[in-house]
C-alpha cells in the first residue's frame, strides 16, 4: 500500500488514535509509533549511554506534518518542536503546494569536509603546491582510516589547499574532501583529519594545529521549489504581497534574520525529529545566507510565474544522516525515520529543504495577510490556558474569551478562570 499524507481531521483524535492514523497511512505496523508515547520512548538508561552526567530526559512534543508530495511521492513528516503552529503552517502551506504536484526536490553528493590547519611554514604558497602534488599519498591514508565507508562507494573525492592569512600567520589549510554517503560524517571526516595531520605537517614544512570538519557543507546542497496556486493563497495581490515581504528578506539583513529563522522552524523540527545535529545543520544554513558581497541575505527566492501563480525555491547546506548517533540509538528518531520512510540521506534532505520552504511560504503568507499573530497567538492561547490552570474542560472557553478580546496573557486567562468558576459555584448553589 502507497503512503498517503492527505489526512484530515486529526486535530479531532486522540495521541494514540493519531499514532495509529499515521502508522496506517504510511504502512507500517499498527504499533510502530508506539515509542512516540513519553511512556515508551528514550529511557533513562539509554540517554546515559547518550551523553554525560545525565540526569533526565527532555520531552519536546513530536507532531506529524501532513499534505506532504516530494518528488511525485507522499509523505508524513515527523517534527519534533515546542513552537505552536508551526507543524500546522507547514502541513497548510504543503496542501496548496499540492495543487501543482507538491515540491520538487535535489541535492548534490553527500560531501563534507574536514580542515587541517598548518602554522609556521616558512613558505606557504609552495607548501600549498607541495600538499596538492602528495594528494593521492593523502587520500589513501586518510580512506585507510574508514574502509567500510570506501567499500559503500564513499571516501576521498579531492583534496584542496587554501592559504588563509592572519593577524598571526599565513595557515596553510589543506581540505579532505570526503563522500561520506548515508552518515552525517563528522566522526568519519575528523578522524580522517587526526591521521593524515602528521603527513601533513611533515609536507608543508609546519606545525598542525586544528583538525576537524567544517560545519560551512557548502558542497552538500539540497534545494526544494514548488508553486503555490495564486487562488488558493489568496489572490493575485496576496502573491504579489509576498514577493515583496521576501524580497526585502533578500535585501535587508534585518529582516532575513527573522526570515531565516521562518524556514529553520521547519528545518530543524524534522532534523530533530529524526535525531539528526541541528546545530550542524543552522551552522550551515545560516553561513550559506551570506552573500559573496558580504551581505546575510534570505535562503529562499519568491516570484510570480508566468500564469501568476507563486514560485518558490530554496537552498542550503544539509548534512544529515541515516547512519550512526542519535539516528539509529534514540528509538523516538528510529520510529521518525520509518515514518518517513527515507532510504538514503539524499532522500531525507530533500524532504528537510521541502518542510523549510512550506514553513517559509506559510509564515509569509501569513505576513501578507492577516498578520503573524493571529494564527500564532491562537494556538499560543492554549498554552497560556493550561499555565493558567484550565481543566480541559475549560480551556476552549478560555481560549476563546482571550482571543475574543485580544489579550492572550495570564493574568488575563486568570481572571476568566475566576470568573468561569465563580459562575459555576453559583450555579451549583442554584
Amino acid at each position: 500500500m502507497g503512503v498517503h499524507s492527505r489526512l484530515t481531521g486529526l486535530r479531532d483524535l486522540s495521541p494514540g488514535e493519531r499514532r495509529a492514523l499515521a502508522a496506517k497511512s504510511a504502512g507500517l505496523d499498527p504499533g510502530a509509533l508506539d515509542v512516540l508515547d513519553p511512556a515508551a520512548g528514550l529511557t533513562l538508561d539509554q540517554a546515559d549511554h547518550m551523553i554525560e552526567n545525565v540526569l533526565g530526559v527532555l520531552g519536546v512534543p513530536v507532531g506529524v506534518a501532513t499534505n506532504f508530495r516530494v518528488n511525485g511521492s507522499d509523505v508524513l513528516v515527523p517534527m519534533a518542536t515546542e513552537e505552536p503552529s508551526v507543524v500546522a503552517a507547514a502541513s497548510n502551506a504543503a496542501r496548496i503546494a499540492r495543487i501543482h504536484g507538491g515540491f520538487a526536490t535535489t541535492c548534490s553528493a553527500p560531501i563534507m569536509q574536514a580542515q587541517v590547519q598548518v602554522l609556521g611554514a616558512a613558505d606557504p604558497h609552495a607548501a600549498r603546491l607541495r600538499l596538492l602534488e602528495a594528494r593521492g599519498e593523502l587520500a589513501e591514508l586518510a580512506n585507510a582510516q574508514d574502509p567500510r565507508l570506501v567499500e559503500f562507494g564513499g571516501g576521498v573525492r579531492d583534496i584542496t589547499v587554501r592559504l588563509v592569512p592572519s593577524g598571526e600567520d599565513v595557515y596553510v589549510v589543506l581540505h579532505l574532501v570526503v563522500d561520506v554517503r548515508d552518515a552525517m560524517g563528522a566522526n568519519a571526516v575528523n578522524t580522517m583529519a587526526e591521521a593524515v595531520a602528521t603527513r601533513v605537517g611533515e609536507i608543508a614544512g609546519g606545525r598542525t594545529l586544528l583538525r576537524i570538519l567544517t560545519n560551512k557543507a557548502d558542497l552538500r546542497l539540497a534545494r526544494a521549489r514548488a508553486v503555490f496556486d495564486a487562488e488558493a493563497l489568496g489572490g493575485s495581490q496576496v502573491v504579489r504581497d509576498i514577493v515583496h515581504a521576501a524580497a526585502l528578506a533578500e535585501a535587508d539583513p534585518y529582516r532575513a534574520a527573522t526570515h531565516n529563522k521562518g524556514i529553520m522552524n521547519g528545518v530543524t523540527a524534522v532534523v530533530l525529529a529524526t535525531g539528526n545535529d541541528t546545530r550542524a545543520v543552522e551552522a550551515g544554513a545560516h553561513s550559506h545566507a551570506v552573500a559573496p558581497d558580504g551581505r546575510y541575505t534570505s535562503l529562499s527566492h519568491f516570484e510570480r510565474d508566468a500564469e501568476g501563480n507563486l514560485s518558490g525555491s530554496l537552498e542550503l547546506p544539509m548534512p544529515v544522516g541515516l547512519v550512526g548517533g542519535a539516528t539509529k540509538v534514540h528509538p523516538v528518531a528510529r520510529a521518525a525515520v520509518r515514518l518517513l520512510g527515507v532510504r538514503t540521506a539524499s532522500e531525507l534532505a530533500g524532504v528537510v529543504a521541502a518542510v523549510g520552504l512550506a514553513q517559509n511560504l506559510a509564515a509569509l503568507r501569513a505576513l501578507a495577510t492577516e498578520g503573524i499573530q493571529r494564527g500564532h497567538m491562537s494556538l499560543h492561547a492554549r498554552n497560556v490556558a493550561v499555565t493558567a490552570g484550565a481543566s480541559p474542560e475549560e480551556i476552549p472557553t478560555v481560549v476563546a474569551r482571550m482571543l475574543a478580546a485580544k489579550a492572550v496573557r495570564a493574568d488575563r486567562a486568570e481572571q476568566i478562570l475566576a470568573e468561569l468558576r465563580v459562575g459555576a459555584g453559583t450555579a451549583e448553589g442554584d
